[in-house]
């Protein structure tokens, strides 16, 4: 059993052409450049900038949002020289198995799912509540949840999956398009953010602009829980804000550039990826970093923070409501609609590739990597809507939020390390981006991603661990016996060591003998 066996690059490229399970490329730069703005504003400004701000940061979230970025920033890097060597679907999972084996690119595949499911079932469940919200600025009152038989459905998030699912299924550029249209609306509607929520800055609610670290207000062992791990390692009693909550703030709006990593899963389906990736990621990255910050100043400027955090679960709107302005709310209440819509749409599409790249190996059934005329993974999409739309809508899904983050940043840990071992195996490959300033940049972006990984919640460590080991289950159960490159070394065994070869070694034999 060798657990450490790698895929060459030239095998991954050659099973990305294999017929019947292949991608179209049909995406662009600015496809690229769309889809990473559609899945991160949204997923960062109506949903976790409040809430840093609030629990974590005070106005010191705007430092949050840019130690968030730069690290982003960091392992993108590290992504874009990979997807640019190996431009195939799969990204973190395909990296790691050219680079340290088939084990760690399975846990970092099941990470991925977990990023990306999760990810997919809060921001659908969250878009199903923010449409209650908008039909009653309507004057209609309808709510986000039926009862059926003593359970909550949250009906919005079947819709939703359901329309994007379908979307998905006729084609990648067709759900392109929808969403550039989307996304550009959600960028109107943060301009006007930022250009009105100024209007209410006020200066002195910008102090202490990092607030003296204060005891939370819990106690016992649900207080632990809630505490980051990096804390709890060292001892630390359970606080918020101060220097330690500028980086527990970091780690929280993570979750705000998840859109990155998910736009280096469509590697096979861009359009001479050499030029394109590295373009289209990038240039994402930099609008998406400078909305943040100045929505975030906005924010901060208009209400203080311990006003937000005074709020059950703070928003933009929370603090439109605080200045009187409830046109702005009515307003915000619809971008964050129309913002989450993309999320989900960008998130389904990421979440169905990199399944398709585990099942094309044989770790998962090589039934799901099957595609349809339309060269698109029609089984396996349905597949992941289906599932997403069900646990969204049936489940409190909104406890895992943090899980997002974990996942996202193991897989920028080993993908930023897995560069140094790509380059020592491989110094043939001459990618068209590469990581500059040699091995430095790639180690700082591993040991930043792991600190911000310590910076999570104790309890999102325990449900990360317990998604380990259901990983590792599965793998020596099914995987690891039906990998593809399992059957290859195999093959090369019985060719050593099989009937053949035995009979022509006792021929060796005999003639030793004679």
């Amino acid at each position: 059993m060798n657990l450490l066996r790698t895929k060459s690059i030239e095998q991954s490229i050659a099973d990305a052409d294999e017929p019947g399970r292949k991608l179209k490329r049909s995406l662009s730069t600015w496809d690229l450049m769309i889809m990473g703005v559609a899945v991160a504003v949204g997923a960062g400004i109506f949903s976790v900038g409040a809430k840093a701000a609030a629990n974590f940061s005070g106005p010191a979230v705007t430092l949050s949002f840019a130690i968030a970025a730069v690290t982003c920033a960091l392992a993108i890097m590290c992504y874009a020289e990979f997807a640019t060597a190996i431009p195939v679907a799969g990204s973190a999972y395909v990296f790691t198995y050219a680079t340290m084996g088939e084990l760690l690119a399975w846990i970092i595949g099941w990470n991925l799912i977990l990023e990306l499911f999760t990810a997919a079932a809060v921001i659908a469940k969250y878009w199903g509540i923010y449409l209650s919200k908008v039909f009653a600025l309507m004057g209609a009152d309808i709510p986000p949840a039926i009862s059926l038989g003593g359970v909550d459905l949250y009906w919005g998030a079947f819709l939703i999956v359901a329309v994007f699912t379908v979307l998905l299924v006729l084609g990648t550029k067709l759900s392109a398009r929808v969403g550039n249209i989307f996304t550009l609306i959600k960028i109107g509607v943060v301009l006007f953010v930022i250009v009105v929520g100024f209007t209410y800055v006020k200066f002195e609610n910008y102090a202490p602009f990092i607030p003296a670290a204060e005891p939370t207000g819990g106690t016992g062992g649900a207080d632990v829980l809630k505490q980051s791990f990096f804390g709890f390692l060292t001892g630390a009693a359970p606080a918020q804000y101060g220097t330690l909550g500028i980086f527990a703030g970091a780690a929280l709006v993570f979750f705000a550039f998840i859109g990155f990593d998910v736009v280096a899963t469509s590697a096979e389906e861009v359009k001479n990826p050499q030029k394109t990736l590295p373009r289209g990621i990038f240039g994402g990255l930099a609008l998406v970093t400078l909305l943040y910050i100045l929505v975030s100043l906005a924010l901060t400027g208009m209400v203080s923070y311990t006003q937000l955090a005074e709020a059950k679960n703070p928003t933009l709107t929370t603090a439109f409501e605080a200045v009187g302005d409830t046109s702005a709310a009515k307003i915000i209440a619809f971008g964050s609609l129309v913002g989450l819509t993309t999320v989900i749409m960008v998130l389904l599409m990421g979440l169905s590739r990199v399944v398709l790249a585990m099942s094309r190996d044989g770790l998962l059934p090589r039934a799901l990597s099957k595609t349809s005329k339309r060269s698109t993974p029609v089984r396996l999409q349905i597949i992941c809507g289906a599932a997403v739309a069900v646990v969204a809508g049936l489940t409190n899904v909104d406890l895992l939020e943090e899980m997002i983050n974990i996942g996202t940043l193991s897989a920028f840990v080993v993908v930023s390390l897995g560069i140094l071992v790509l380059r020592k195996k491989r110094p043939d490959l001459k990618p068209a981006f590469r990581v500059p300033f040699g091995k430095v940049l790639p180690i700082v972006s591993a040991v930043l991603c792991l600190y911000l990984m310590t910076n999570l919640a104790v309890e999102t460590w325990i449900f990360f661990a317990i998604w380990l080991v259901i990983g590792m289950a599965i793998y020596f159960s099914y995987g690891q016996r039906h990998s593809r490159l399992n059957e290859r070394f195999g093959d090369a065994s019985t060719a050593v060591n099989g009937p053949a070869a035995e009979k022509a070694r006792d021929g060796e034999d005999e003639l030793t003998r004679a």
